[in-house]
């Protein structure tokens, strides 16, 4: 997991679910034995050598039988590669698995034999983002602000990418092209959008670049309606006086609160309970990630209590491509895709809304994919 460099805040909830845990998962069921079972940890340094190096330490040091992480876009991936060449049963999340699956050079007929993931897809993003499109009115033309990176790349994906879900509803997408980041400029994207008369803006950037685009369309004269923003934009935001976003209708995806009707299958506690004691633990509101991090150490701890031997890699491995368990993120199944080695959380749609002492607070604002959420809150979009 991060603890130093760019992503450490990610970083935050799977070390506060390391402390959380380790006192109840000191041993294993299985079947009549009662097995130690010891939790170790390595820093990733936010960066893909350094994810590699967590890697071989974990295997060399401390011999593991599988590892989780929940590192970002560009490092998650070194560390399941790792763990593929070395042959070490490895669970991940938080990232849309096109991005994890395509990007790392897999398919259906040619499926990981070592790593399994658990999130949701591009497709599913860019429904729930057009149900909220749609609330500003139908067939809408769409401003796409999408980096060259990897996340870029997997949404400009013409099958298992963002478009087909979103222009088969009706809706014009216009992609001016990559940038690189962090972003210098956005003439030319706000140029096109103006151009293209985009009145919604869809979007997987950096909050520091979302605002430098924010500050740069006001100056033109390009008022968005409503912008859609996944990635870091599903994270609490400092104040909207401190990170230039400030009079912003910006919506995101939700796939993990403390409303979600989840139960941990460690201790039985609930996403609410789980979100409270994370505040109370270390001072910090609650990320979406909490529910997905803890999950993690549920579906590790479940495939080596299921497996036929929990000390051969190979059955842990087998048993993760078979786990069903219910969670505290959701219920997840391995066995029924979308693709091998993938296990899928629904998602619904929030809004970041001034919450006490103008702190931005995530409103609940769209269930579609999960109706026993109850939504808090109506979007709010511009005239």
């Amino acid at each position: 997991m991060p603890r130093t460099g760019r992503l450490a805040r990610l970083g935050d909830p799977l070390a506060y679910v390391l402390e959380r845990l380790a006192p109840r998962l000191t041993h294993l069921a299985h079947g009549s034995r009662r097995l130690p079972l010891r939790l170790a940890w390595r820093d990733s340094r936010s960066d893909a050598d350094g994810a590699r190096r967590a890697v071989a330490e974990l295997v060399r040091d401390e011999g593991v039988q599988a590892v989780v992480t929940t590192d970002g876009t560009r490092v998650l991936p070194a560390v399941a590669d790792s763990c593929e060449v070395l042959g070490i049963p490895c669970v991940s999340t938080a990232f849309p698995w096109q991005t994890y699956v395509l990007g790392r050079g897999a398919d259906p007929a040619r499926p990981f034999r070592w790593t399994y993931h658990f999130a949701w897809g591009l497709d599913d993003i860019a429904a729930v983002f057009a149900e909220m499109w749609e609330r500003v009115g139908p067939r809408r033309t769409v401003g796409c602000l999408w980096n060259d990176g990897p996340q870029g790349r997997s949404l400009r994906h013409p099958r298992h990418g963002f478009a087909p879900v979103a222009t088969a509803r009706g809706h014009t997408l216009v992609d001016p092209g990559g940038y690189r980041e962090p972003a210098t400029g956005f003439e030319q994207q706000v140029r096109r959008f103006q151009e293209a008369g985009a009145d919604v803006i869809t979007s997987a950037a950096t909050v520091e670049d979302l605002a430098l685009f924010h500050r740069q369309a006001y100056e033109a004269g390009l008022r968005p309606r409503l912008i859609t923003c996944s990635r870091w934009l599903t994270q609490p935001r400092e104040s909207p006086a401190t990170d230039g976003l400030a009079n912003t209708r910006i919506a995101t995806l939700v796939y993990w609160s403390p409303r979600h009707p989840f139960r941990s299958s460690v201790d039985d506690t609930t996403a609410a309970a789980l979100a409270q004691d994370y505040r109370r633990s270390t001072g910090k509101p609650w990320l979406q990630l909490l529910g997905p991090a803890h999950a993690l150490l549920e579906v590790a701890a479940h495939a080596l209590a299921t497996a036929a031997d929990p000390t051969d890699r190979r059955a842990v491995a087998e048993a993760l491509g078979r786990t069903r368990l219910a969670t505290v993120a959701g219920p997840l199944d391995f066995t029924c895709g979308p693709t091998p080695n993938v296990a899928l959380l629904p998602l619904i749609g929030g809004q970041w809304r001034p919450g006490p002492g103008r702190q931005p607070e995530l409103a609940l604002v769209t269930n579609t994919r999960l109706p026993r959420v109850a939504p808090d809150a109506q979007l709010t979009v511009g005239l």
